[in-house]
């Protein structure tokens, strides 16, 4: 963990792999135990959604890997997902009901205050923030 003038921040390397998303989770949980379980709940379905995307439709990063990070701002839990890159800039997927696959983004997009996605060195960063109460 890193504190700056009132920010804590975290980073975890996650292996480019399915398991990926449980880990993550997990360390997520760990370390923002003192928090809202409503808002830690969130956070974990956000950072499952964006892992799993990453691990799915992204290259890794350089050594096989995905970069998760999460601060706390004031009054914004910012979640991060940084990958190698993929085909396409990820965005909203228009699925049917009975569709199997496509909806991660927009889960994003309905637990997050925002969301996006930003060119991050080699790869793709896809951010969300979320709301803290109290």
């Amino acid at each position: 963990m890193q504190t700056v003038a009132g920010e804590q921040a975290w980073c975890v390397v996650v292996p480019h792999h399915a398991r990926a998303a449980s880990l993550a989770r997990r360390r997520l949980a760990a370390d923002l135990a003192d928090l809202d379980a409503e808002l830690v709940d969130t956070a974990r379905a956000v950072v499952s959604e964006l892992v799993g995307n990453a691990v799915q439709h992204a290259r890794p990063l350089p050594g096989g890997v995905v970069l998760v990070s999460w601060r706390i701002e004031e009054d914004v839990l910012r979640v991060r997902v940084t990958d190698g890159g993929g085909p396409g800039v990820p965005r909203l997927q228009k699925v049917g009901p009975d569709a199997l696959r496509g909806r991660g983004l927009s889960i994003v997009a309905s637990l997050a205050h925002r969301w996006g996605v930003a060119p991050h060195g080699i790869g793709t960063c896809v951010w969300a923030e979320l709301r803290r109460v109290g």
